[in-house]
């Protein structure tokens, strides 16, 4: 790439300054409350991952909650179900996206509808006939409403043994239908164009206005960006990001960035971005962060920006775990000073401690008295909220 530009030199904390920002994990209430907050914070993380796990909340409604104290699970059942603003779809993974960035999608819709799905390749004409028929005959339905369906065997571990369920799920990943609400993790699907009241989807977007919008997203959400920041888990869209960069550079509209650490990956930011590395967030807040938190997800970005490695041990045997089945990360100001395995007894009412793990070094830069006190109380308002509702 053209370096006419001479790279802006940064470190690990004021880049970790630019995350925190750009996430909105530096000031205490962000967005507001109710759906609409829910919303705003959805538009502009650009999505919000969800996954099936609950030893704790699940993970939709814990990142959502670390960036509106006052969040309520109904408030995103209202954002997706009654106001429409959020759908789920595909991006790195399932996740909630704005309603408002549909059209950035149906590529992608429209390639699973002319080639199918590797997920689904099982998946018989005749089923999806039969789902479709249904929807359009009864309107809205969950899986447990379809029962004359004859079992088969899994294809792998996460798949159904019912045709029917495979089938719309493909009809989910073509955009025929959508999640137009989910109980726990029990999804009912809905026709797309009856569920937001349309004659017919909006138009695809095209290839650099998609682009734009995952270079736009990361941007917004991340303040510092590198190629695969951008692009995680998506590969193939690094050679045209890579291009509107480098176009964007020459017009000084986004400036190359020498990160401490990072040798020879490279990272960009906007102009005005620079400028927020000034002065500090509030050194009080304390976040305990889900594995799947847009902060976390990519964990060598993590490590990178924070020197912490995170481990998600879930599927790791018992005997080989460090931190736990399932450890939160736990941000205090700028640093990730500990990881807390977390359990929630919904029959007992309570949230039990698993495992305490100090990591990093911020834990040894505040007296570990004083930091566990702060955390302590966090952890008690994080309970409210397992056991609420």
């Amino acid at each position: 790439m053209p370096r006419a530009t001479k790279p802006h030199p940064l470190t690990k904390t004021e880049a970790r300054r630019i995350w925190l920002r750009a996430q909105r994990l530096d000031t205490p209430d962000p967005f507001g409350e109710g759906p609409a907050a829910t919303a705003a914070a959805v538009e502009h993380l650009g999505y919000v991952q969800i996954d099936t796990i609950n030893v704790i909340e699940r993970c939709h409604h814990h990142i959502l909650f670390s960036r509106i104290p006052s969040y309520r699970r109904a408030d995103l059942r209202q954002a997706q179900s009654v106001d429409k603003s959020v759908f789920e779809y595909w991006t790195h993974a399932l996740s909630y996206v704005p309603s408002k960035d549909f059209r950035f999608f149906v590529p992608g819709m429209k390639l699973h509808k002319r080639e199918g799905h590797k997920w689904f390749a099982s998946v018989s004409p005749a089923d999806t006939r039969k789902v479709m028929r249904l929807l359009k005959r009864d309107g809205a339905l969950t899986i447990r409403d379809i029962e004359d369906d004859v079992l088969t065997e899994k294809e792998h571990l996460w798949a159904s043994r019912k045709p029917s369920k495979r089938a719309l799920q493909l009809a989910f990943y073509t955009g025929a239908v959508t999640i137009s609400e989910r109980t726990g993790m029990l999804k009912t699907y809905e026709l797309m164009t009856r569920h937001f009241g349309w004659d017919k989807p909006p138009k695809p977007a095209s290839n650099l206005e998609t682009t734009t919008y995952l270079l736009d997203r990361a941007l917004r959400a991340q303040g510092l960006v590198s190629l695969d920041s951008i692009c995680h888990l998506d590969a193939p869209s690094k050679a045209a990001v890579r291009r509107l960069i480098e176009a964007r550079v020459r017009r000084k509209e986004m400036v190359p960035i020498e990160l401490e650490g990072a040798g020879k990956q490279e990272h960009w930011a906007q102009p005005e971005t620079l400028e927020q590395t000034a002065g500090e967030g509030d050194g009080g807040l304390v976040h305990i962060l889900s594995p799947f938190d847009p902060l976390i997800i990519q964990r060598k970005r993590t490590e990178l920006f924070f020197d912490y490695g995170h481990r998600f041990e879930a599927y790791v045997p018992r005997e080989k775990r460090l931190f736990g089945y399932f450890a939160l990360p736990v941000l205090v100001g700028e640093d990730i000073v500990a990881a807390i395995d977390l359990k929630t007894d919904r029959k007992e009412k309570k949230l039990l401690m698993q495992k305490w793990n100090w990591v990093g070094k911020g834990a040894a830069k505040a007296p570990r008295k004083e930091l566990k006190r702060r955390i302590e109380e966090e952890l008690h308002r994080f309970e409210r909220f397992q056991l609420a509702e």
